[in-house]
């Protein structure tokens, strides 16, 4: 494998996206520290550099297949473009991907020695879900499935697994006081945020994928109806919010996040609008539901840390 200096690397692996897997696994932990008021700070490094790491090595692995595919071609707007650009061999970015979930593989090994086998099943569903995101023979990102298991990956597996890792065991069900979190229901919204990502990205890139012989979700009802669908995962991930409090299953300072609701409606604006502009309007709407992800969970996070001090 040639040598390329680092900003390469960090190009080719997106990290602008790693928001995407940090703000799981910051909830998972808030939610740990809501139960028991304490974080292991070396098993939160862990589990969020696992969880970058799995990331990274996805990115890179995706950029190689979309690449080989002709998915990522010079007039598209996805992946790297590090490839596209030939300022990397092909080779090279793909073996860079089994590097990052080696070593993640490798912080899984650790956590396995302090916590056990459920740690194995979080990690394999990982990096074979990774993998298989653009990789045969499933490629379930060609197939119109992307949404379906970056939500459940990137979602309630992450937010379940960084809470694991926290409390050493496998919970269903946290009882703080007369509230009762489930840690996979808390991780709903983020869940459908992180989906909305990745919905973003395919609306933008529609004819290109189109173009491919590849579906999404976004390709198969198209542009028009594509525009109403991404307004429902925005607006039904503080919808799903709201119903968390009423029922008591999280605490009231939960709706801290509700503070993200501009950073929704300007990029829902530009979504809506796109028909009435060419295709470059929608260049960033996929960096900037990422934000908002971010904004959501972050804040979701804090107000769960408040809960545990100040209770209703």
């Amino acid at each position: 494998m040639a040598r390329y200096p680092l900003t390469l690397w960090l190009k080719a692996s997106r990290p602008f996206s790693f928001t995407a897997s940090a703000t799981p696994i910051l909830l998972g932990t808030a939610l740990a520290f809501y139960q028991t008021g304490r974080v292991d700070v070396l098993m939160f490094i862990a589990a969020l550099a696992g969880g970058v790491l799995l990331h990274a090595g996805t990115n890179l692995i995706s950029d190689y297949f979309d690449y080989r595919k002709g998915v990522d071609r010079e007039d598209t707007y996805g992946g790297s473009r590090i490839l596209v650009e030939k300022t990397m061999q092909p080779r090279d970015v793909l073996t860079g991907g089994f590097v990052a979930f080696a070593l993640a593989f490798l912080i899984g090994v650790l956590l396995l020695t302090v916590h056990g086998w459920p740690i194995v099943m979080f990690g394999l569903a990982g990096i074979f879900g990774g993998y298989f995101y653009t990789a045969g023979p499933i490629g379930y990102k060609y197939r119109a499935l992307g949404e379906f298991l970056v939500f459940a990956l990137m979602g309630p597996l992450m937010v379940w697994g960084a809470h694991f890792v926290q409390v050493g065991q496998l919970q269903w069900m946290v009882r703080v006081g007369s509230v009762q979190i489930a840690p996979l229901v808390i991780s709903l919204p983020v869940g459908i945020l992180v989906a909305a990502i990745l919905y973003a990205n395919n609306l933008r890139d529609i004819e290109d994928d189109t173009e491919s012989g590849y579906h999404t979700q976004a390709s198969l009802v198209g542009r028009r109806k594509a525009r109403i669908v991404y307004a429902g995962l925005l607006f039904s991930a503080y919808l799903v919010l709201a119903a968390m409090v009423v029922a008591r299953l999280i605490p009231v300072w939960a709706l801290l996040a509700v503070v993200s609701i501009p950073a929704a409606l300007k990029v829902n604006k530009i979504i809506q609008e796109s028909l009435k502009h060419e295709r470059g309007h929608l260049a960033m709407v996929d960096v900037m539901t990422a934000q908002l992800h971010f904004q959501f969970g972050i804040l979701l996070a804090i107000g769960i840390v408040i809960g545990h001090w100040v209770k209703f």
